[in-house]
């Protein structure tokens, strides 16, 4: 392992002159290998790895699989792979001879990763618990107990009955609507749906560390166990942490109930409490959930996605689906067992969530792999037996098809892709929010600036009725959730419309808003992103409650836009709007910059500095002097507003506007 500051240059037309480079420097351990460099590059350049050309400055030479990067120069070039019949006919032998490697590479790690597990194996026999898998099985059998009460009918309905379920609902649909779906078939609602139970629950739960005083609602410190009352023990809270407050010196009681409808009523506690709590309320829902016990101290939860055809990793105390390589390759957890528990029996389900399967092999020292089998189908067909033989089928193919599913996942290559969480968006006062009103009151000249808002609101199927007493109702006049989608952003404009006019700003030179020729409906991509509340695609969405935050964006960040389908624009002019809070982390410097070939090289655009912000939701409109026809367009945020004490970079919205072709 070596540490490494390389100095990329770039150039700007994959054949530039020395002038027009661009440079960039940075960090790299030699341990990581050529794809990491690679993507690494691809988060300063945004050039994809697979058109990267690395070329060693000092000598010319092509950086490959067999270079050595402990030792060649700190000077690379980055040429963009553009594509003409000759670089394309060299890329065809370069891309086979490279296959060709990475096969044989491929087989010879999959051989040692093979030879470690019979080692792992071979060693297990020699340091296991030899008592016949009882300790394992005192580990899991808990469990059982536990989730059966998901099942009893009377719990399930006052679960139910906790959950804005018709909200819940229509964003199910509108999620559905943002990917073109607007008529879903059964199975893709009740999984839409699904998501929106995983974000709702995720903000309706509250997270205890030590929990706050009885008597003030300060903080405490813990000063160790009790002992659990009977109406405690009632709902399973064989364990009772004590508090004291560290103003008032009153003790508070942590009791960690287990039993799923207590935490209904409590609805806090720690990850074993979430778990516990959200695979109930999936099982009230009538999804097919199971309850996942992670040996190493984290718990979450699974459904069988119909959607999907398999089962889908959940975690409601990090808001996160179908993301199961989250706990090693996140957050380097050492695992080792990890069993799914539901009514239907227990299942090892521990190679879904590695794909270091032999490292963990070492780990498993409860028992051997033969008794863990045994252990689980004993612990199974228990709860199995008295079932009918159709349902036992259902069952038995199911679990063949994840079996074989699981034995393959252990020797993949580990995937880099997030999926990404939908927006989490409050539900207070939600059917409240179904009807909006217009206050003429306040305006004398309220018509002045009304067909403007009328108009907007007719784009979205809205419809402004004339009322009594100086309102204007508005109501839906198409299709409900084509207006869903449309809604907060209606209101988001006709709320700084008014705003404009009250300052006598409406329709002047740089606050012209509304402004035709925005551009949508494209795609986005971004240097980094905060999960689930600052995703990229929030900064051109038009909502004022949603921004873009870079965790490490405020010395260097990026944000590209790409047209839909092709399509080409040539820009006249973008705005700019800071976010809800910490103007520390506001854009101060930036380059925007155009391409035409979808993001392979680029051409600046518009340049600013020292741009300053004057209030949360502040709207800045620039002018764009260089036209020039483009299929993407990327921000290249260079400072934030205070980027020394402040890591994080944000913003509220970019808006572009332009003639597309």
């Amino acid at each position: 392992m070596v540490a490494r500051r390389f100095v990329l240059r770039q150039d700007p037309g994959g054949g530039g002159g020395e002038g027009d480079a661009e440079e960039h420097e940075l960090e790299y351990d030699t341990e990581h290998g050529l794809d990491i460099l690679r993507f690494q590059i691809f988060s300063l350049t945004s050039v994809p790895p697979d058109l990267q050309k690395l070329v060693v400055e000092a000598d010319g030479s092509v950086v490959g699989d067999g270079t050595d990067l402990e030792t060649i120069s700190e000077g690379l070039r980055l040429v963009a792979i553009t594509g003409g019949e000759e670089e394309e006919e060299e890329g065809e032998v370069a891309a086979a001879a490279e296959a060709a490697r990475a096969q044989e590479k491929s087989d010879e790690e999959l051989a040692r990763i093979i030879q470690a597990e019979e080692e792992a194996l071979l060693l297990q026999q020699y340091i296991i618990h030899n008592d016949g898998g009882e300790a394992f099985r005192e580990r899991v059998e808990p469990y059982m107990r536990q989730v059966l009460m998901y099942e009893d009918p009377m719990r399930q309905e006052a679960a139910r009955k906790t959950v804005p379920i018709d909200e819940l609902q229509e964003k199910a649909l509108v999620s559905l609507a943002k990917e073109g779906n607007f008529s879903p078939s059964k199975h893709e609602e009740d999984h839409a749906f699904l998501l929106q139970l995983l974000f709702w629950f995720k903000q309706s739960f509250r997270w205890v560390n030590a929990a706050p005083c009885d008597s003030c609602g300060r903080e405490t410190f813990n000063v160790g166990m009790g002992t659990p009352l009977p109406s405690e023990i009632k709902f399973g809270a064989n364990r009772v942490e004590i508090y004291r407050c560290k103003y008032c010196s009153s003790v508070t009681r942590f009791p960690r109930y287990n039993d799923p409808y207590k935490l209904l009523e409590t609805r806090k506690g720690r990850c074993g409490e979430w778990a516990n709590c959200f695979t109930f309320y999936c099982r009230a829902f009538g999804y097919e959930a199971r309850l996942i016990l992670d040996f190493t101290d984290h718990v979450w939860t699974e459904c069988f996605s119909k959607v999907y055809g398999r089962w889908m990793h959940l975690d409601p105390c990090e808001g996160v689906y179908d993301n199961p390589l989250l706990y090693e390759k996140g957050w380097n957890k050492k695992l080792d067992y990890v069993i799914a528990i539901s009514k239907d029996g227990a299942r090892d389900v521990t190679k879904r969530y590695t794909r270091k399967w032999h490292e963990v092999l070492s780990r498993r020292i409860f028992t051997s792999e033969d008794t863990v089998s045994a252990v689980l189908s004993s612990i199974t067909g228990k709860y199995l037996s008295g079932l009918p033989i159709d349902a036992l089928s259902v069952i038995k193919n199911r679990d063949q098809k994840e079996s074989e599913e699981l034995s393959k996942a252990a020797y993949l290559e580990a995937d880099t892709t997030i999926n990404l969480p939908g927006r989490q968006s409050g539900s207070v006062e939600w059917r409240k929010a179904r009807t909006a009103t217009l206050d003429q009151k306040s305006q004398q000249n309220f018509e002045d600036i009304f067909p403007y808002i009328e108009r907007l609101l007719s784009a979205m199927s809205l419809q402004a009725e004339l009322g009594t007493d100086g309102e204007r109702p508005v109501t839906t006049v198409g299709n409900t959730i084509h207006t869903s989608l449309a809604l907060p952003v209606a209101i988001d404009a006709v709320d700084e419309i008014v705003s404009n006019y009250k300052s006598n700003t409406f329709c002047t030179k740089g606050h012209q808003f509304p402004r035709v020729n925005r551009l949508n409906s494209g795609s986005v991509l971004a240097s980094g992103e905060q999960l689930p509340i600052g995703i990229a695609t929030a900064a051109f969405d038009g909502l004022q409650s949603s921004k873009w935050e870079e965790p490490d964006g405020a010395k260097g960040c990026w944000l590209i836009y790409k047209m839909l389908d092709g399509q080409t624009c040539e820009l006249e002019s973008y705005d700019l709007m800071s976010a809800n809070d910490v103007p520390e982390r506001d854009p101060m410097d930036w380059v925007l910059e155009g391409s035409t070939d979808g993001g392979s090289t680029w051409n600046t655009i518009d340049t600013r500095s020292s741009v300053i912000f004057d209030s949360r939701f502040y709207r800045k409109t620039f002018i764009v002097d260089k036209r020039y026809k483009a299929n993407a367009f990327r921000f290249r945020f260079l400072r934030a507003r205070e980027s020394n004490a402040n890591p994080r970079f944000q913003i509220g919205s970019i808006d572009l506007y332009g003639k597309s072709t």
